[in-house]
């Protein structure tokens, strides 16, 4: 087995390798293969975060679940998306930001347990999934807690820890519950009101 190597290092291979003038999301996800599931997850929630795209982000969740369930090697995107480009000079500037950032969270979340990594991409494809539909629902501040439990399995698939990803899908688990908590008290809430 070769020896594991760091994503923010991969990034970091990347950007010297790129061509000169412009880069596509296509050639960006062959590059990292089966990691691409974990950046393109990581990336979908932190663009949920933002306050108004929870909801179409948590729509769009199901493309790339979907595929983990059907156990593909890496997401396979629309043609329009895979050919869109990015300035060379654009995407060196991406990388020397998220670099460092990944640098910081690879030294707490390391290969560990890469079995139950391996083992458990249909699972985790459909907790993925759930928590999508869980940020597209309109619950005030909902988006958070899904949004950052996606973030930590994420982290878990770029860097093929299982101890990080049974942590986060413990969380998941929690979200759920705090989801369906708030959602059954907003409808006992309304047939309280309706009652009046």
């Amino acid at each position: 087995m070769s020896a594991h190597v760091p994503t923010s290092a991969v990034l970091q291979r990347l950007r010297s390798e790129a061509p000169p003038d412009h880069v596509s999301v296509g050639w960006i996800m062959e590059q990292l293969e089966e990691r691409s599931f974990g950046l393109l997850m990581f990336l979908l929630a932190v663009i949920a975060l933002v306050p108004g795209l929870s909801t179409f982000i948590g729509v769009l969740f199901a493309v790339p679940a979907y595929q983990m369930i059907v156990a593909r090697r890496s997401p396979a995107l629309p043609r329009v998306a895979t050919a869109r480009r990015l300035p060379t000079r654009r995407f060196a500037q991406v990388v020397d930001r998220i670099a460092p950032v990944l640098r910081r969270a690879e030294t707490l979340v390391r290969p560990r347990w890469p079995r139950p990594f391996r083992t458990t991409k249909r699972m985790v494809g459909i907790t993925i999934l759930l928590l999508g539909l869980t940020l597209a629902l309109p619950v005030p501040f909902g988006h958070i807690l899904p949004a950052f439990v996606i973030m930590i399995v994420a982290l878990a698939y770029l860097e093929e820890d299982g101890v990080v990803l049974c942590l986060g899908l413990a969380l998941a688990l929690v979200s759920f519950s705090i989801t369906a908590a708030a959602g059954w008290g907003a409808v006992a809430g309304i047939e309280w009101l309706d009652r009046l």
